[in-house]
């Protein structure tokens, strides 16, 4: 009888062991980057691109899968690849940006990137990390849930990527060379694109835009994506109400919306059901953009959503859009979202904090370079831009992921401020006066955490040279958003504001027009970790830091060596 017990019980650890590996298994991919000619607004235009598509290809993967990528890059540029939201749980040296966790892959060679999603469903998406080649160098990672496992709504008839981004009629690589060298920010955009066409309200792009036929009744999965370099968009579909069920790839209570707002950096899944009188109806994004006298691509781009047996005849219905300065609408999208706590992945929020950070951000000037002309709005100034009225510089020798294992130092600072070196009325425009504030010193400061710690952060714009809505986006890990609202941040009043309960997860906030939003996380990963202002143009300028999370208490919870392929600078 024990005999049998025991084979019984050995048998189902058999299975057992054969389900976790027949769940977990490894999706690989080779990205060749190189020049690929595209016709777009009447002219044709070399673009850097992977496997000759804009965007590029799809990455379809479960959760617990490892994810093998070789990139060759066979473009004039230098090249790394950001899995963006991946949380790279000890794989750091995978995350990508370039000078933070590596060197960049030269042109004529390789690099592998290896990584195990963990914990993680929905949609992220991978682009370039270094100038502005992520306008043209991006695609979706769709992470659906391990076999076996289901959604945690009815499961949808279709899924479909829908990633919203620029185009420009030049060498992005020129324009932000150009744009530094100058001190000014980049030349706005000439187009946004849908799947990487712009749309029939762009001159000669009558037969370049995105159509997705669906049918009537039928339920869709719209995995929405903000590839954008430079803007928060709005998109609409007239006629038709989206269900929100999951952001930045953590789900969501159910939101019904007709419109989302969306940021660079961040992702919307929302189900769409075809319930409408059989014909065609556009899809629209356009740019929100409450900055006074900033100028902006104010276009539209639109694809179009025809039933199955609609009459090509018809005109499509056109969503009434927000203005492009519609700040309620925008607010109103983004502090309605709440998490699913039901979701097995669902962290309860930590209510002890062990770091408390109170950072600025906001644009700066800094001197411009003997000899050289600049475009600052005082003679003799560049545009620059802040945290905590630091300037974050990338270092060029050494990787700071590189510095931190091998205890290399010079790379960077740990001297970070936990908040700015003054109190001021961080909203009020009249602080343009106060010369001083103006000016913030350049340097690679990080703040340096303990393992497993608690961070909570208060993010404050600030109105130094015009009040702004700043994406800030931090690699390696999801934040709980517990509260965000308008003007200078009270604690003693907003505090009760505070969502402990279901706020949403995200791994990049649109801090509100003129206004705040508090975070927290808990450092549960030893490395570094880039954090940063998803506007491409604010990134050169300084609008970044790092943490520098330690090593745990055991080899699980310690960064393990690079790996052997690692390029160097």
């Amino acid at each position: 009888m024990g005999r049998l017990v025991f084979l019984f019980a050995f048998s189902l650890l058999l299975l057992a062991a054969a389900s976790t590996a027949s769940a977990a298994r490894i999706v690989e991919h080779t990205f060749n980057v190189q020049n690929l000619t595209l016709n777009r607004l009447c002219n044709g235009h070399v673009i850097t691109a992977v496997n000759d598509s804009l965007p590029g290809p799809a990455i379809q993967a479960r959760e617990g899968d490892t994810l093998i990528v070789h990139v060759v890059n066979k473009s004039p540029y230098n090249l790394t690849i950001h899995w963006h939201g991946i949380f790279q749980m000890l794989s750091g040296w995978a995350d990508g940006p370039d000078m933070v966790t590596q060197c960049p892959i030269r042109p004529g060679t390789n690099y592998t990137y290896r990584f195990k999603i963990i914990r993680q469903e929905g949609t992220l998406w991978w682009h370039a990390h270094i100038s502005m080649l992520r306008a043209t160098v991006y695609g979706a990672l769709i992470i659906r849930p391990r076999a076996g496992y289901s959604y945690p709504f009815p499961k949808p008839y279709r899924e479909v990527p829908i990633l919203l981004g620029e185009w420009w009629n030049a060498n992005v690589v020129d324009i932000d060379n150009q744009a530094i060298a100058l001190g000014a920010g980049p030349n706005i955009s000439d187009a946004f694109t849908i799947n990487g066409l712009p749309g029939d309200l762009y001159p000669c792009s009558r037969n370049q835009m995105y159509k997705l036929k669906v049918k009537q009744g039928k339920t869709y999965l719209l995995r929405i994506i903000n590839a954008a370099m430079e803007n928060h968009l709005f998109y609409k579909i007239a006629d038709h109400k989206m269900t929100v069920v999951a952001i930045d790839a953590s789900y969501t209570n159910p939101y019904v919306t007709d419109v989302v707002a969306i940021a660079p950096g961040q992702t919307v899944d929302v189900l769409l059901t075809a319930n409408q009188p059989v014909g065609s109806y556009y899809m629209a994004a356009t740019p929100y953009s409450a900055v006074i006298g900033l100028p902006f691509d104010n276009t539209t781009t639109r694809g179009v959503i025809v039933y199955d047996s609609a009459p090509s005849s018809k005109v499509p219905l056109m969503p009434v859009l927000p203005l492009f300065n519609d700040t309620p609408t925008a607010h109103k999208f983004y502090t309605n979202l709440t998490s699913l706590v039901s979701w097995p992945f669902w962290d309860p929020v930590p209510l002890k904090v062990d770091h408390e950070m109170f950072v600025t951000v906001g644009m700066a000037l800094e001197a411009c370079p003997p000899n050289t002309t600049c475009l600052g709005p005082i003679n003799g100034t560049r545009f620059s831009a802040s945290m905590n009225n630091e300037s974050f510089v990338l270092p060029t020798g050494l990787s700071m992921l590189e510095a931190f294992f091998f205890n290399v130092g010079g790379v960077y600072t740990t001297d970070f401020p936990a908040k700015p070196p003054i109190e001021f009325d961080y909203t009020n425009l009249a602080i343009n006066n106060n010369l001083p504030m103006l000016f913030a010193p350049k340097g690679t400061k990080v703040a340096k955490l303990k393992f497993n710690s608690t961070v909570e952060m208060v993010l404050q714009n600030v109105a130094i040279l015009g009040k702004d809505n700043h994406p800030m986006h931090l690699h390696g890990f999801s934040f709980y958003v517990l509260a965000q609202g308008f003007g200078n941040y009270n604690p003693a009043t907003d505090r009760r504001k505070f969502n402990l309960i279901n706020p949403q997860l995200r791994n990049t906030i649109a801090v509100p027009f003129g206004g705040w939003a508090v975070i927290r996380f808990v450092a549960n990963n030893p490395g570094v970790w880039f954090m940063h202002c998803h506007i491409e143009a604010h990134l050169p300028m300084g609008m970044a830091t790092a943490f520098v999370v330690e090593n745990g208490p055991t080899p699980e919870t310690t960064l393990p060596p690079p790996p052997a392929d690692l390029p160097t600078c």
